[in-house]
């Protein structure tokens, strides 16, 4: 087993928030913290700068399984929106 199978893994929501004060709350697949470390540290940023957002920020909690696929969809409608309102 590789050391990414032997952690455990939980379900995690987070809440977004804009520079220009609209926020979203997406519920994140089960991840372990391997996973949701690199959520943090790559694909939001991704988002974000795919999105032309600056100044977003992100608050991760426990909570209920979703799609990954899914809230990589609701995070750029997020971003995207946000920038739009921003423009």
């Amino acid at each position: 087993m590789n050391p990414e199978t032997q952690q455990s893994e939980s379900p995690y929501r987070v809440r977004i928030e804009t520079e220009t004060g609209q926020s979203t709350t997406v519920p994140i697949a089960v991840l372990t913290p391997n996973q949701l470390e690199v959520f943090l540290q790559s694909e939001f940023k991704r988002l974000a700068q795919e999105a032309g957002v600056k100044g977003a920020r992100i608050h991760v909690e426990r909570a209920i399984a979703a799609d990954y696929e899914q809230v990589l969809r609701e995070v750029t409608a997020c971003l995207s929106s946000a920038k739009a309102r921003a423009a």
